[in-house]
């Protein structure tokens, strides 16, 4: 059963929440790995560039290999930056076309439905903005590219996307680094057999989940405050 539309918005159909409920899955991380169902993960479809020999060694007989990316070592200026947004294409390219193909079947009607009463209070901005959200907890480059989209479309005013940059800049592609490189601290034992960090994974991702809205709440804060100062005050004239 379909819900109802309002005002002029066409209705959310259920084809429209099951496209959201796959763009929540595709864009988390929640199916990244190796097993079948990576297929269903953003990261993992979106793969990675080859390897290329830097080196050969001989040791003890054996032939052994070193590699690097396709960027090499050393790089610096704007020819490195040019390689640097050359591996950036491929990510944002696939995460518009994803985009455009959920919005078509309603995914972003159903975000912005189910997501606006959330969302306004919490950060002050539209239910549409959930995928870029949930996109950047992923990826820096899927936030960023989204987000520029929703502010070229209209989407969102300059203040929301000023306050949605803040939120995704504080503990920038949260999910794919900490458990790309931060988890492995929670394996540290001391020398006495004690927990090296006194605190769990989920504690951890709660402190910084909470402190990209208090970021964000902090820069609505300051445009509130800089659209006061800079309101210009009512002209009074004096009487002849």
């Amino acid at each position: 059963m379909s819900v109802s539309p309002t005002h002029d918005e066409p209705a959310v159909t259920p084809g429209a929440w099951l496209a959201l409920a796959f763009a929540v899955v595709f864009f988390s991380g929640i199916a990244s790995g190796d097993s079948w169902y990576g297929i269903f993960d953003f990261t993992t479809l979106n793969g990675a560039f080859g390897r290329v020999v830097s080196g050969v060694q001989l040791n003890d007989g054996t032939l052994t290999t070193s590699t690097i990316s396709f960027r090499g070592v050393g790089g610096h200026g704007a020819m490195d930056g040019f390689l640097f947004a050359l591996g950036l294409i491929p990510a944002v390219m696939f995460a518009l076309g994803m985009i455009n193909v959920l919005e078509h079947y309603g995914a972003l009607r159903a975000a912005r439905r189910l997501l606006t009463p959330l969302l306004r209070p919490l950060l002050g901005l539209p239910g549409h903005t959930g995928l870029a959200l949930i996109g950047s907890l992923q990826s820096t480059d899927v936030g960023a590219s989204l987000t520029r989209n929703l502010a070229e479309q209209g989407e969102i005013s300059e203040d929301e996307r000023d306050v949605f940059a803040m939120f995704q800049f504080s503990a920038g592609a949260m999910l794919t680094n900490f458990f790309g490189s931060g988890a492995v601290l929670f394996a540290l034992v001391a020398a006495d057999g004690s927990v090296v960090v006194p605190a769990s994974i989920g504690s951890c991702i709660a402190v910084m989940f909470i402190m990209k809205i208090v970021g964000a709440n902090m820069m609505r804060l300051c445009l509130l405050t800089r659209r006061g100062k800079t309101a210009t005050p009512p002209v009074t004239r004096k009487e002849s």
